[in-house]
């Protein structure tokens, strides 16, 4: 709880007024409060005492006006400490969110998306409620007992005492009980992360499910997570329980002390009347802060496991960031060149020290079988990955000295698995670009081949995509993300198999287009077709990470490797299709 706490003071502390507002109007709706049963205890005084009922009429306007006062600043305290709550959890998130933006791709590989999305949203719920509602109450009722029990001493410490005896009962209780939510909280919100994250993969891949008539089987897992999930909950609902009944009962047991000792204190003479009913408006004033205790402790509880959980990613440090003493890559198109580079996950080499020089403003094509480490080798070039040993260099400046911010403003990339926004067609080519002029939109999908399908749709380029661009076909989606590409106006462009769902007349269409728009700038193609490469400055032929052959196509062709078995299948391809 104290980590908790902690992790939130930062936040809190902007607040600092308007928490200093909200206490001020709790301790005064508090001092109002413990006054009410004073005024009471001098009222049926006053009538004992024989005074008149003029006394009685003044202690009951006392009455009237401390209820009014207790009633503005109990509003108060509720609107501004609530309202900072909301504040922080809004912070919390900014937070969250800015910090999954900076996290790199290891992340991400070991954390699902559901349970990324549980703790963003429902954990920071239960964060809030902790930094609210319990840590309001949790003041709230402190100070009240701190009153009620200092005037209560004050008139009849003895009675006092006997109203104090089943406190180490209720301590136990809170203790014991305590603990045991905080665990079963955690295990509760461990599981709702497992739902969110089967949840998530299921509305992905629905269409995978279909076509495998899996659906009666997803079903299946997901009733059992869900029936895990609510035996949690039950067993948990179960313990609140039995916790807040076992409070009430020690309540109970305080109120009848009270009126056990204290009426026989009263007919012994040891106590007045209006002590004996002020002891009992008091008593009756702390049942409820005796109730909020029990929630307070489960709030709080349930609060402190969460932010654990929200603490992890907070405190996440990525691992692709930029020096403290950046140093800026030369201006203009520079050379990219990789020395010995050697990349691997999990013990498995990926790229084995691969050793090229890709010439500014030249065409460079990397071919090689499926596995063979060519994505991993162009994601190096934007710091997706950083080498695990060599050297990535841009301009002679190793990669790891630059801010990769401003080296990937530089590049346009179109990865292999296509990813759209669910946006208009115009908001996923401009994605990136501030102010997009529809004319450059409209210019880079054209050079991308996209133009005429786009004058086809209804709405031209105001079209909704839908979900992952849900209602494109796989080659439209390629051009989009292509003409996204261009849209960024990149000094160096990189295609890792962009044209795989193309037919050849488009394909060729965009390689022209791209051949008059990348004069000048560096251009990056991976891709399994020969038609696709051969026009390429330099071809690199990549097997198990290493480069095993380099050189133009008709140097390629006269090795009779790799490349040259690769161009004779897709003659012979070629030949059967004209058939």
């Amino acid at each position: 709880m104290k980590a908790a706490f902690q992790t939130a003071w930062p936040y809190l502390r902007r607040y600092k007024r308007g928490i200093t507002m909200g206490v001020g109007a709790l301790i005064l709706k508090d001092v109002a409060g413990a006054l009410m049963p004073l005024a009471i205890k001098r009222g049926i005084d006053s009538l004992t005492f024989g005074d008149g009922l003029s006394t009685l009429y003044l202690f009951c306007g006392a009455l009237v006006a401390l209820s009014v006062l207790k009633g503005i600043f109990q509003y108060w305290m509720r609107v501004i400490l609530v309202s900072i709550s909301r504040d922080v959890e809004y912070d919390i998130r900014n937070d969250i969110f800015a910090k999954l933006m900076t996290l790199n791709h290891d992340f991400y590989a070991r954390n699902r998306t559901g349970d990324v999305m549980a703790r963003a949203t429902n954990d920071l719920n239960a964060v809030r409620m902790m930094l609210g509602p319990a840590v309001m109450y949790s003041a709230e009722t402190s100070l009240t007992f701190a009153l009620a029990l200092g005037i209560m001493f004050s008139v009849d410490w003895q009675l006092t005492l006997w109203a104090l005896a089943p406190a180490p009962l209720v301590s136990i209780v809170v203790m014991v009980f305590g603990k045991r939510i905080h665990d079963r909280f955690e295990t509760i919100q461990g599981l709702f992360s497992d739902i969110s994250s089967r949840v998530q993969e299921n509305l992905s891949g629905v269409r995978v499910i279909r076509a495998y008539v899996q659906e009666e089987a997803e079903l299946q897992k997901f009733e059992e997570l869900n029936g895990q999930y609510i035996k949690e909950n039950l067993r948990l609902a179960t313990l609140s329980g039995l916790f807040m009944p076992l409070l009430q009962a020690l309540i109970g047991l305080t109120f009848l002390l009270v009126l056990w000792v204290g009426g026989l204190r009263l007919m012994a003479g040891g106590i007045t009347l209006g002590s004996f009913v002020m002891f009992n408006t008091f008593m009756g004033m702390l049942v409820w802060p005796m109730i909020a205790f029990g929630w307070v402790v489960n709030l709080i509880q349930r609060g402190s496991a969460s932010m654990k959980r929200i603490r992890e990613y907070l405190e996440e440090t990525p691992t692709i960031c930029a020096p403290e003493h950046p140093q800026t890559a030369p201006p203009g198109v520079a050379e990219i060149e990789l020395r010995g580079a050697v990349m691997q996950f999990d013990g498995r080499t990926a790229v084995d020290g691969v050793s090229l020089r890709i010439p500014a403003g030249s065409t460079v094509a990397i071919v090689g079988r499926t596995g063979s480490g060519k994505s991993t080798l162009v994601n190096l070039i934007p710091r997706v990955y950083d080498p695990t040993s060599g050297q990535v260099l841009l301009g002679g400046i190793d990669l790891r000295q630059l801010d990769p911010t401003e080296i990937r403003r530089r590049i346009g990339f179109v990865p292999q698995e296509t990813f759209l926004f669910s946006e208009t067609l115009a908001g996923n080519i401009a994605f990136g670009v501030k102010d997009a002029d529809p004319a450059r939109i409209k210019q880079s999908a054209e050079m991308a081949g996209l133009a005429r399908d786009i004058e086809d749709f209804p709405k031209g380029y105001e079209t909704e995509v839908g979900e992952r661009g849900l209602t494109l076909s796989g080659g439209q989606k390629q051009r989009t993300a292509i003409a996204r590409a261009l849209m960024r106006d990149p000094e160096i462009l990189i295609m890792d198999d962009a044209l795989s769902a193309v037919d050849t007349i488009t394909e060729e269409q965009i390689l022209r287009n791209l051949r008059t728009f990348m004069v000048g700038r560096t251009t990056i193609l991976i891709s399994h077709r020969v038609s696709t490469v051969r026009e390429a400055d330099r071809i690199y032929v990549l097997d198990d990470g290493r480069v095993v052959e380099e050189g133009s196509h008709a140097e390629l062709i006269g090795m009779g490797g790799y490349y040259a078995d690769l161009h004779q299948k897709q003659l012979l391809e070629e030949e059967l299709e004209q058939i």
